[in-house]
């Protein structure tokens, strides 16, 4: 086995580990450990993407539900125009999007080259909001009050970002389910993992006609992360993560950075 596919799958480790340690963020490491690791083409990438992603948010939900720490309400509400767009981008766009996206003299800048891009762009911005933290704000139950305008557009954002890139966005519907949907922190959390969970995998499904799927390889990758979310969960109790957000969020920065420059360059 080549070292760099090792590596793929030790990172896949690492992936779960940052789940379970710090609550998120992880997943966003997933689309360049498969593409550069593992050797996987962009598109392709965020399509398995999708599956570990929404496997992993399943997992990590659990603990949540346990702790009554999910609005199903609020879940469905904000989850149901974000699964249809997610769906919908990965059946219906993707596949839509011609291979050269534009020509400039000699640069073709291609549907891959998009792809990549547009990641590095979404890796920043959530580095961005893991290097500032989250303000504990809105800690006390409310009274819900929905901004359903809002949240739909909010929610087809949301759905048709995690569709093109196949990541799962929690730095986006966090502080949307705190902010208009008034939950408490703890509770935007949990329900996040659920939304994310629900439009990754079925977003996914979106995908299974549009190519093939190498079912072996995702299940063991899948699998593996998800050790790796037990793993962190049980070095949360040691280890603060909330104090490794930062940090990580400024491997993440560097680590958009370079995908851009290498996307742009190449």
């Amino acid at each position: 086995m080549d070292l760099l596919v090792i590596i793929g799958y030790i990172s896949s480790v690492l992936i779960g580990i940052s789940l379970g340690l710090i609550g998120g963020g992880g997943s966003i490491l997933t689309v360049p450990v498969l593409v550069y690791l593992i050797g996987i083409d962009p598109v392709t990438a965020t399509a398995y993407s999708l599956f570990v992603v929404g496997a992993s948010s399943a997992v990590g939900s659990v603990n949540y539900f346990k702790k009554g720490l999910v609005n199903l309400k609020t879940a469905s509400i904000f989850g149901l125009p974000a699964i249809l767009s997610v769906y919908s981008t990965r059946k219906f766009l993707v596949p839509l999007i011609p291979q050269e996206l534009f020509t400039m003299n000699s640069f073709i800048f291609t549907k891959e080259m998009g792809v990549m891009v547009l990641f590095a762009v979404l890796m920043i911005a959530a580095s961005i909001s893991m290097i500032r933290g989250r303000k504990e704000t809105n800690t006390e139950e409310t009274e819900q009050k929905f901004n359903y305008t809002l949240i739909l557009l909010e929610g087809i954002l949301v759905g048709v970002l995690t569709g093109l890139v196949g990541a799962g966005g929690g730095f986006l519907i966090i502080p949307a389910l705190v902010v208009l949907s008034k939950l408490p922190m703890k509770q935007a959390i949990g329900t996040s993992l659920l939304i994310i969970a629900a439009k990754s995998l079925i977003g996914f499904l979106g995908d299974i006609s549009n190519r093939e799927i190498d079912w072996t390889f995702l299940l063991i990758f899948t699998s593996i992360s998800i050790v790796g979310i037990f793993i962190g969960s049980a070095l949360s109790n040691r280890i603060s993560g909330a104090k490794l957000k930062p940090a990580f969020g400024w491997f993440v920065l560097l680590m958009g950075i370079f995908i851009l420059t290498k996307s742009l360059i190449n």
